[in-house]
């Protein structure tokens, strides 16, 4: 399990998700305050876009995110009005701690990071492996769920790059969440997955909270507003008005603002270029395919 914080805006520093808040990802790495163990200590990353290059830039590293000055640095000075930012815990005993294990993964413009876990994953990874296109198999650098999942997302959106939506976004998230379950009905019946996955092009995004066991999910917030400021330590999110809008998607509340929602069981939010937000039941996002069930 992991926190994670996505935002879409007007430019901010990533310090003003990372290490300013109240609740900034940095202190959740340490007291993580809705999960049962509070560390998040296995590596960390960002992924921030930059004007005219559609492609996000990426830095990694396997160091607790708590500890590493280089982080504290880039923070400070690095501004961005996309960005992607992770603290790694690792699934025990599964996954390796290394840097190609760490999120934000990122392919062409796409970008995409992971809350939860893919239990029996070990029983659907060859299969999974199998499925994939040539590019797709060879995009694979880690042996994580969570890569894997991103490489059945990109097999959706492979070709689409120069028209994407939150709708191709979530169709993408729609298509992963249904392969994952069919690959764990066949090979790890009565297993569960708990998949909240962020997946952006730097100008939309789609996120989903998704689990198929109906005695837990983990948590995701949704925040939204005229624009997200950070004064003096404090950092709040301006009520909506017409001098802009800015959204928020974390695992945790960054502050204890009002304007946090958790985002309802097995529903995607859409966040769209112009940074409207829209709540849909994961099977609605489909667009013809076979619908993934609710609760299960």
């Amino acid at each position: 399990m992991c926190r994670f914080t996505y935002y879409l805006g007007d430019e901010i520093t990533v310090a003003d998700l990372v290490t300013r808040p109240e609740n900034s990802l940095i202190h959740q790495s340490t007291h993580a305050s809705e999960r049962l163990e509070p560390l998040n200590g296995d590596g960390f990353g960002l992924v921030w876009y930059v004007p005219d290059d559609p492609n996000p830039a990426r830095f990694r590293s396997l160091t607790p995110a708590w500890s590493n000055a280089n982080l504290a640095e880039l923070a400070r000075v690095t501004k961005s009005k996309c960005i992607m930012a992770h603290v790694r815990a690792a699934t025990s005993g599964e996954f390796d701690v290394a840097e190609d294990n760490c999120h934000p993964f990122r392919c062409d413009r796409f970008a995409f990071m992971h809350n939860g876990d893919v239990q029996a994953f070990s029983k659907i990874r060859r299969p999974l492996m199998d499925s994939l296109s040539d590019s797709g198999f060879s995009s694979v650098r880690g042996n994580t769920d969570s890569e894997h999942m991103f490489a059945i997302a990109m097999e959706h959106l492979r070709g689409h790059e120069d028209e994407s939506s939150c709708d191709l976004l979530a169709e993408a998230l729609h298509a992963t969440v249904k392969r994952i379950l069919e690959l764990l009905d066949k090979h790890a019946p009565n297993t569960h997955a708990y998949l909240n996955l962020v997946l952006t092009d730097g100008e939309n995004a789609a996120a989903c909270r998704f689990s198929t066991d109906e005695n837990y999910i983990d948590s995701l917030y949704i925040n939204q507003g005229s624009r997200y400021l950070c004064d003096n330590g404090v950092c709040v999110m301006a009520e909506p008005g017409d001098d802009g809008s800015a959204v928020l998607i974390s695992s945790e509340p960054l502050n204890d603002g009002p304007r946090w929602k958790a985002i309802p069981r097995n529903h995607v939010a859409l966040v769209s270029s112009d940074r409207s937000v829209s709540l849909r039941e994961l099977s609605a996002c489909a667009a013809g395919r076979p619908a993934v069930g609710g609760d299960r």
